[in-house]
């Protein structure tokens, strides 16, 4: 009955449980704007449906995140007060900006795209679509700005009373870990969303249900995966790099590394181990030797030293080193199988074997891509426990203590609202599986009449109506 350790288990429940909603919502909006895209080049129908078949679920999954989304904020003005009066100048404006300008504007647009088809001109229902994922992604920016700042905070100062001054907001916005965090959490979304999309064409493909319309859907899939899988691991690393010469106590907590490695030496990566807290060591390990210094640095010595856990007081020091040790591998491990099934699927298709007539043959490659489907979410899970606990015990790193961020609130109280909140998302979170399996099982509306407007030839001349004379006699 800890207030501050309740109040860091709400936070972390009502984290994980809305972080599953908009990593969808802001990849599937993309995936929306190429169909309905080529829908509009090609005027292949087919697209269309898969426009207005995918949307189903996209709205599904908007409405969860924004009901699941508003206690994360207010959160902070409830149970981390002392955090919002410090940094309230900078992250109060950060998440007003992600509220009033992206928010809204996804919001905004989005009754045009649901129920605009035959109530605006078919460039008009593409533009909002766009500003429906455009708002979606520029969401993630703020957020992910906000979150980099408490990270690196950056752009000003923090006065004796402990609170922040903002000298340079674009300094403070641009921290030194925005543009890697804001660049693999896009990827992150978008690679969730392609192997969600991939998972549930695969499982009608395999149940040999409107084969050709979910062939259309999974090599879409294929193709943006291509460039979106390795990529993610590329920018996942250069992230890494930035914990390494930015974050050491997190870097440590990664590895399980209780010994600093000194420069000029080889640095050994622990492929998997069983670190004991307590006894500030790991019970076994088993480790490939002078891999560290190569993923790291590329060399096969370190110019800048590792250092280890035990250089750092206790009370300076992340703790629950494997959950952070298991968390990070885990993201790690989801990656490269999430490109290696790329690349396999990759040569089925050069070798014909995607078509729609053979592809319901791939059992085992579509069983793989089912098992995908909640694989990136288990990842993008997996990073923000490793960004998040690997930061303790600090909430603004280096600068603010989470002890002291938090509410003096009666923990009685914050048991009974975290009580709440997990009954609450339970029923969300099952209703979610109810109508999101619901929307599933009944398909896509392929007798779904096109859209009025997208029926009429612009560059046409006007038909005579009957009994009407050409505009030429009228004039």
């Amino acid at each position: 009955m800890d207030t501050v350790v309740l109040s860091r288990m709400q936070f972390a429940l009502t984290a994980i449980f809305h972080m599953l909603w908009p990593v969808l919502t802001t990849g599937m909006a993309i995936y929306l704007v190429i169909v309905e895209g080529m829908w509009l080049k090609t005027k292949n129908p087919v697209y269309y449906h898969h426009a207005r078949f995918w949307a189903k679920l996209y709205v599904l999954n908007f409405g969860i995140g924004v009901a699941s989304g508003l206690p994360m904020e207010f959160q902070f003005g409830t149970n981390w007060a002392p955090l919002s009066e410090a940094t309230g100048d900078f992250l109060g404006s950060i998440l007003g900006f992600e509220g009033a300008m992206a928010f809204m504007l996804e919001a905004g647009f989005l009754g045009i795209m649901l129920f605009g088809w035959n109530r605006v001109p078919p460039v008009m229902h593409y533009v909002a679509t766009i500003m429906v994922a455009f708002g979606a992604n520029l969401s993630t920016f703020w957020i992910l700005a906000a979150n980099s700042w408490l990270q690196t905070p950056a752009g000003g100062d923090f006065t004796a009373g402990g609170k922040f001054i903002v000298r340079d907001y674009f300094e403070a916005i641009f921290n030194p870990f925005m543009v890697n965090s804001v660049a693999h959490m896009f990827m992150a979304t978008l690679e969730t969303s392609l192997f969600v999309i991939g998972g549930i064409s695969a499982w009608y493909l395999i149940n040999k249900r409107h084969p050709e319309f979910f062939a259309t859907s999974f090599k879409i899939v294929l193709a943006s995966a291509i460039a979106v899988a390795p990529l993610q691991i590329y920018i996942g690393h250069l992230s890494g790099e930035q914990v390494y010469h930015m974050q050491p106590t997190k870097l440590a907590a990664m590895e399980a590394q209780w010994e600093t490695t000194p420069a000029g030496e080889a640095a050994d990566w622990s492929l998997l181990a069983l670190p004991n807290d307590k006894g500030e060591t790991n019970t076994w390990e088993l480790t490939i030797p002078g891999a560290l210094s190569y993923i790291l640095e590329v060399k096969p010595t370190l110019s800048t030293p590792i250092q280890g856990l035990r250089d750092f007081a206790p009370e300076d020091r992340p703790h629950q080193i494997g959950l952070i040790y298991y968390a990070f591998r885990l993201m790690i491990g989801i990656g490269f199988f999430l490109t290696a099934l790329m690349g396999i699927t990759v040569l089925q298709w050069l070798r014909g074997k995607l078509a729609a007539d053979a592809i319901a043959d791939q059992k085992w490659l579509l069983r793989a891509w089912i098992f995908s489907a909640p694989l990136g979410y288990l990842a993008v899970e997996s990073g923000w426990i490793v960004r998040c606990v690997g930061r303790q015990p600090w909430t603004v790193y280096g600068q603010i203590r989470t002890v002291d961020a938090a509410s003096n609130l009666p923990a009685g109280d914050i048991l009974t609202s975290l009580i709440a909140f997990t009954g609450v998302y339970l029923v969300l979170f099952f209703a979610a599986l109810y109508f999101g399996s619901r929307i599933i099982r009944q398909g896509p509306n392929l007798d779904l009449p096109l859209p009025l407007s997208a029926t009429i030839d612009l560059d046409a001349p006007p038909t005579p109506q009957p009994n009407q004379r050409p505009a030429e006699v009228q004039q």
